[in-house]
């Protein structure tokens, strides 16, 4: 069959993209990875503040203390309880700063009952004097600061996630509506508009408005299209008529028979375009009523004149329009023997809760780049296959595809796996009735 087939009606849905592929997931690893590295710095910030701002205190305090120290020691003109003279009882560290004759603090880590802030100074006649200060307390409250930090940046996180999440949330709605319609636009249904979302003004929002301007002037300029169809068809519709009238009044004979014959093919152009014009429109309803559907193809293939054979399984009954359900199953067996070989087969069968009419030729069947391109993107008017697959209008399978809309059937084209294109009208059973098939 040719290459004026319609593929599918239009392209399969992707599927759901993993969790953690998700708007929302990334956003929300954004945020936690952000909110819990300023808690990190900034924890890490107030605490190196404090911790220094410790030690200066300490340092002062120590030093405070030994001057009184000395300063009473000097002045009662003996050693005091609290300034320490005897090296040995000084970490290795501070009798190290005394024996060099300086002045300096030292902080010691090592003893169990908590730190101390130490203090030394020399001492007249070559000795050294030395003090220390308790650090626990200070200790105590740098720890107890750092566990509230952590509590601050954990409640930081906690709050920020899930208001990160909310709005990634929002935000995959609008993106999510805007892409849902946008494949509506893309399908054929150009009335749809994503539309404004609130009083919110950002990108999301421009691209919303550029699609719906997008959409509108695509509209506007398939109406203009369709409009002039409808124009030219009707306007070549009445010089046709008589052109018929005139090629019936010429005498016969060989030239005659092709002037009829040329006049014959461009009627049916003329009243094809006039009948997609309508399709386009809009303007075509089903009038859906119980069908015996295998009396019906019967029928319709009988009234083409073209040689095929229908085989009808059981009675298939269907909710449908018969003179659309009939100009489908016209143009599928014109397609078939145009653009196939014989023998071309029509089939009806029930398949489950539908019907099926299956019509297939035996000719090479339709090329893998063009089956793939029609069933993703449907009929093109006047799309032909190659010069030795056949020539014709390309507009059959549109109008097929076009009524099959109208009465809400499915058509899928394929090859069959023996050779050959098959196509396939699918609509929903219906039981409210049965009729004798009519098998040809």
């Amino acid at each position: 069959m040719g290459a004026d087939r319609a593929g599918g009606m239009g392209g399969e849905r992707r599927g759901r993209r993993p969790v953690f592929r998700s708007l929302p997931w990334k956003i929300g690893s954004l945020v936690a990875a952000a909110a819990l590295a300023v808690a990190v710095a900034d924890g890490l910030l107030v605490h190196r503040l404090s911790q220094d701002r410790m030690m200066t205190e300490g340092r002062s305090r120590a030093m405070t203390s030994l001057q009184q120290e000395v300063t009473t020691s000097e002045r009662t003109g003996g050693a005091l309880r609290d300034l320490i003279t005897d090296p040995a009882e000084m970490p290795p560290e501070v009798a190290a700063i005394g024996r060099a004759g300086k002045e300096g603090v030292w902080y010691d880590t090592r003893v169990r009952n908590g730190p101390r802030m130490w203090a030394v100074t020399p001492l007249g006649g070559g000795g050294m004097g030395a003090v220390w200060v308790d650090m626990s307390a200070n200790r105590r409250d740098l720890a107890a600061l750092d566990r509230n930090l952590a509590g601050a940046g954990a409640l930081t996180v906690a709050v920020a996630v899930p208001a990160g999440i909310l709005v990634a949330l929002r935000l995959r709605r609008r993106v999510r509506h805007a892409a849902a319609t946008a494949r509506r636009i893309a399908d054929g249904d150009l009335d749809a508009r994503i539309g404004a979302s609130g009083r919110v003004h950002d990108e999301v929002t421009e691209m919303a408005a550029a699609v719906d301007t997008m959409a509108a002037a695509l509209q506007e300029r398939l109406r203009a299209e369709q409009s002039f169809t409808a124009d030219v068809a009707h306007e070549l519709r009445t010089p046709l008529m008589g052109l018929v009238t005139s090629a019936e009044l010429l005498p016969e004979g060989e030239a005659t028979g092709f002037v009829r014959d040329r006049v014959g093919v461009l009627r049916a152009l003329v009243e094809n375009l006039l009948e997609i014009s309508r399709l386009d429109a809009g303007a075509e309803h089903a009038d859906l009523a119980p069908v015996p559907v295998g009396e019906v193809v019967a029928e319709s293939v009988r009234r083409t004149g073209l040689d095929a054979r229908v085989a009808v399984d059981g009675a298939p009954v269907a909710e449908t329009d018969p003179r659309r359900l009939d100009r489908i199953v016209a143009n599928l067996v014109i397609n078939a023997h145009r653009h196939g070989r014989p023998p071309v087969e029509v089939r009806v069968a029930r398949d489950g809760g539908d019907v099926v009419v299956t019509v297939r030729d035996h000719g090479p069947g339709l090329p893998d780049d063009l089956l793939a391109e029609l069933r993703a993107d449907g009929p093109r008017r006047f799309r032909t296959g190659t010069p030795e697959r056949g020539r014709g209008h390309g507009l059959g399978l549109t109008i097929a595809a076009g009524q099959a809309r109208v009465i809400g059937a499915r058509l899928r084209f394929a090859n069959a796996p023996d050779g050959g294109a098959a196509v396939t009208v699918r609509f929903a059973a219906s039981d409210e009735g049965t009729s004798d098939g009519v098998p040809g």
